[in-house]
Order: C-alpha cells, then sequence, then structure tokens
C-alpha cells in the first residue's frame, strides 16, 4: 500500500541538522551571532503567539539574540538556507516576562495553533517542543543520578560524573484503521472514554518491549475491541511530540465481525460504511486535523 502522497502533520520539515556541525561549540556561537538568525520561544511546552488567528512567534536578528542571551542556552534545530534556527526554553521565566522578552500576546498549545501554520513550520514548532522537553526532563542522570550537561546543540546530554551520553527519547506508538475482511467494506472506529463529545476514532496505543509494530498493532486490536487482526498493511508515520512519540499508521483487517470492549478504556465500537464516513467528513468531524488519523480515515473514504 502507498502511503500518504503529502507529509503527514509535524513531518516533512526542510531544517538542515547540520549533524557534523553542531558539535562544534565555536560554529555553533558564530552561527547564533549572524543577523538572520531565527529563535523558537517555548515556555512550558507552549508557543508564544500573537496576532490574529494566533501564529507563533519566532524573532529573527537583534530581538532573536536579545533572547538568546537571556536565556543563555539554547538548543540548535538546523539550518534554513545557510541561517540558524534555535529554540529556547523560556520556562523559568514567569508568563508577563516571557511575553514582554518575545514579543507575544499570549501563549498557546502547538496544536491549537497548528492550522494557522504551514505544514514545514509547524513541523519545526513540533520538532522544538518535543526536543525542549526532553532536556527539561533529563537534568540528570538515569544510571547514577548525577547531574547532565548539553553537548552538540542540545541533542546530546552528558552525565558529568559517570560520563554515560543520554539521547532524545523517542516512544513508538501503532495507530490503525481496523477494515472489514468482506462486502460491503466497513471500517471499525471506537468510542473512547477520554474522546470529546463522543467523537468515534481509530485505535492506538504504544508498542511493548519485545514487540514488532505489527503485533502491537495485532494486539491493541484483540486488547481494545477483541477483534483477530489478519493483514496488517504500514501506511505512513508521523512525528508525535507530546511529548515523545512516534506515531505508525497502518490498516488491519479483520478476521472476525463482533467487537467486545472492555466499557472502562473503549466504550464502544461500532462499524462505519463509507456513507458514514462521507457524512462525518462533510461535518468536519472525520479525523484530527493535526493527526495520522485524518490520513488513515480520509484514504480509506475516497479509495476505489
Amino acid at each position: 500500500m502507498a502511503g500518504p502522497a503529502s507529509p503527514p502533520p509535524y513531518a516533512g520539515g526542510w531544517l538542515d541538522r547540520a549533524s557534523a556541525h553542531r558539535t562544534d561549540p565555536q560554529w555553533l556561537a558564530r552561527l547564533r551571532a549572524r543577523p538572520d538568525t531565527r529563535v523558537v520561544p517555548i515556555w512550558q511546552d507552549d508557543c508564544v503567539v500573537r496576532g490574529d488567528p494566533p501564529r507563533a512567534v519566532v524573532p529573527v536578528g537583534e530581538p532573536a539574540r536579545q533572547l538568546l542571551d537571556a536565556v543563555g542556552e539554547a538548543v540548535f534545530l538546523g539550518l534554513d538556507a545557510g541561517a540558524g534556527v534555535f529554540a529556547a526554553d523560556l520556562s523559568g521565566l514567569d508568563r508577563s516576562a516571557v511575553l514582554d522578552l518575545a514579543g507575544g500576546d499570549d501563549i498557546a498549545s502547538v496544536r491549537s495553533v497548528y492550522a494557522a501554520h504551514t505544514a514545514a513550520d509547524a513541523a519545526i514548532l513540533g520538532y522544538a517542543r518535543g526536543l525542549l522537553h526532553w532536556i527539561r526532563n533529563q537534568r540528570h542522570c538515569g544510571r547514577c543520578g548525577s547531574a547532565t550537561e548539553s553537548r552538540d546543540g542540545g541533542h546530546v546530554r552528558a552525565c558529568l560524573s559517570c560520563g554515560k551520553l543520554l539521547f532524545p527519547r523517542i516512544e513508538p506508538a501503532v495507530i490503525m484503521l481496523v477494515e472489514s475482511a468482506g462486502e460491503p467494506r466497513r471500517c471499525l472506529l471506537a468510542r473512547h472514554r477520554a474522546s470529546v463529545l463522543g467523537e468515534y476514532s481509530t485505535l492506538a496505543g504504544f508498542v511493548e518491549t519485545g514487540e514488532s509494530l505489527e503485533d502491537a498493532v495485532r494486539r491493541e486490536v484483540a486488547e481494545e475491541v477483541g477483534l483477530t487482526a489478519g493483514a496488517v498493511r504500514y501506511v505512513g508515520s508521523q512525528p508525535w511530540p507530546f511529548p515523545a512519540g512516534l506515531m505508525v499508521a497502518f490498516r488491519a483487517t479483520a478476521v472476525d465481525d463482533t467487537p467486545v470492549v472492555d466499557g472502562t478504556e473503549i466504550l464502544d465500537a461500532r462499524w462505519f460504511t463509507r456513507a458514514e464516513l462521507a457524512g462525518k467528513a462533510a461535518a468536519g468531524r472525520l479525523g484530527r486535523v493535526d493527526s495520522i488519523d485524518r490520513v488513515l480515515l480520509h484514504s480509506w473514504l475516497h479509495q476505489s
């Protein structure tokens, strides 16, 4: 099965991550001093926004350098046509100081402002959020408990005691559209306890130790809706920096037809025809705008 025609949300960023150069502190210092340097300010996992609709504030030039000087340690994200793009964690400041320093009107979650940005700009916001979240939560070594320091522009932390190198942790998860084996073709969606307004959505879950991605799909389908999945086919993947996920999307064909839910995590599960999904799509209720579940659902709906 072919993957999605365009990158899923938070994917497809164009930055050159310059991994061969970011190990050089002097190179990073020269880059920070350039007049075209840009900085993505993040405060407690959210971005600084301005305007209506709100868009993320990304200072350039002198305002960017002032912001970098204020926070000291900055994270190098990559190069855009030779210009450096950094991220700055302002979580140590109070809200009003952050807005003054970054020149914003408000603070908003990355997900809430996703639709106001190009796909590439949204990818950078997600990248900045995910990396800064990891740094803020990796101040100590998991082996000996000692303090760690930043290296390689923020992409590595090193233990000051035992020397262990710590890299950003990615937590893989699978998300799947379960479809029927026979005619008429249908797909199975579930109503989760935490779902907004009782909407039905695709199944998903984290990959466990010792599992392949396909094994995780089959286990999650069995656990959540009591069905046996036969064929499992890869569709695509999506960064999910909330806080550190990688969503891997599949289609799974169910061997049996009668879903059974536990009533705790999953409240209900039922089969939907393409006509029913078309009604949801027309009402703008078919998949979240920033999630690969939208790709799964719309590609199934429009498949001939």
